[in-house]
């Protein structure tokens, strides 16, 4: 019995319920196209499972194997790739429209920091009141401040209204 929003889990054995299936061995032993009865007679025979891997083919795909041994590999596999899997931090540096320089030098700087870690940073430049109505001054400043992250990092993209905000990523630069 499978859990709603969980992939069922495979069919085999004795709930397999067609006819005849094309069978092969867990070492490569090909059977042909044999009867379902047949095919888990010589499972069982062999100490091991008949699993149904393609049920939608015709006929319907089962191999003979140990059950347990492949979902113990495939967990294995599962927690190995997700070891390797490297995890991306995204920083946020605020400005806004009428910022002054040393509070832009102060806020770079900790960009830079960022930078350096390894962390993606977004920059963004929140736009108040009026200031929605001229977007283009929020891209004015990111555009001034792009020059002091160029040797740190590399822009993906132009900066970019996304609501109220002037948002550009800055990713830190390739070894």
């Amino acid at each position: 019995m499978s859990r709603q929003g969980k992939k069922p889990e495979a069919i085999m054995n004795e709930d397999i319920r067609v006819p005849e299936v094309r069978c092969t061995g867990d070492d490569g032993t090909n059977y042909g196209i044999i009867s379902t009865r047949d095919a888990q007679q010589t499972a069982d025979d062999l100490g091991l499972d008949l699993v149904l891997i393609a049920p939608d083919a015709k006929p319907p795909v089962a191999k003979i194997m140990d059950y347990g041994k492949f979902k113990y590999q495939q967990e294995k596999k599962k927690k190995e790739a997700k070891k390797n899997q490297k995890v991306i931090v995204v920083k946020e540096v605020k400005f806004s429209v009428k910022i002054a320089e040393n509070d832009i030098n102060y806020k770079v700087k900790h960009a830079i920091e960022f930078l350096q870690k390894g962390y993606h940073v977004k920059c963004r430049v929140f736009l108040k009141g009026r200031e929605m109505a001229h977007p283009e001054a929020g891209a004015e400043v990111l555009e001034k401040v792009w020059p002091m992250l160029e040797e740190y990092g590399d822009r993906d993209g132009l900066p970019k209204q996304e609501g109220r905000f002037v948002n550009m990523m800055v990713l830190p630069k390739k070894d």
